[in-house]
């Protein structure tokens, strides 16, 4: 099956848009975007891999993580979770910070995931707005792109493994 992967930046909005279908249902899709013991498993291009030190997935709440490079470098993430509709999408505000939780910086961004079902996919569509064109013009150069894309085809293996289609 040949799936849709769109990825636009639009600097003058100072947005990145990511549209993306996955072979599988809205509930496994939405848990492998939701929970973090899935997240970890598919979200790092590899050779990276995932850790989730905290996620509590609920309005107010958030996710610490860190992508942790082969030599076991930690590059730390949060998003606090701002807005959630259970299934349809998930609002956030991202942005790069230390091992506890404190932004580096003032630059992020606030991201939303929309989910679509269709009769065989799910349409995830994912809106990066952010504060400083800097930092979009830094994300479009430096392998962003190339990352996201790496990621969702992890999670394509791995929600192939709970559907048993290929």
């Amino acid at each position: 099956m040949n799936l849709l992967f769109d990825f636009n930046v639009d600097k003058e909005a100072k947005t990145i848009n990511i549209t993306r279908e996955f072979a599988a249902g809205l509930d496994l899709v939405w848990d492998a975007f939701t929970k973090a013991e899935i997240l970890d498993q598919w979200i790092a291009p590899k050779p990276y891999r995932l850790q989730t030190k905290e996620m509590n997935f609920q309005e107010g709440g958030r996710w610490l993580y860190a992508m942790l490079s082969p030599e076991n470098a930690a590059h730390w993430s949060l998003v606090d979770f701002t807005k959630i509709d259970a299934k349809t999408s998930f609002s956030g505000r991202n942005c790069f910070c230390d091992e506890n939780g404190h932004p580096a910086g003032n630059n992020f961004s606030i991201t939303t995931h929309y989910f679509e079902a269709g009769t065989e996919v799910t349409t995830v569509r994912i809106e990066k707005k952010f504060n400083d064109l800097a930092l979009v013009e830094m994300m479009a150069s430096k392998g962003f792109k190339e990352g996201t894309e790496a990621g969702m085809r992890n999670l394509d293996e791995y929600l192939s493994t709970q559907t048993g289609k290929k």
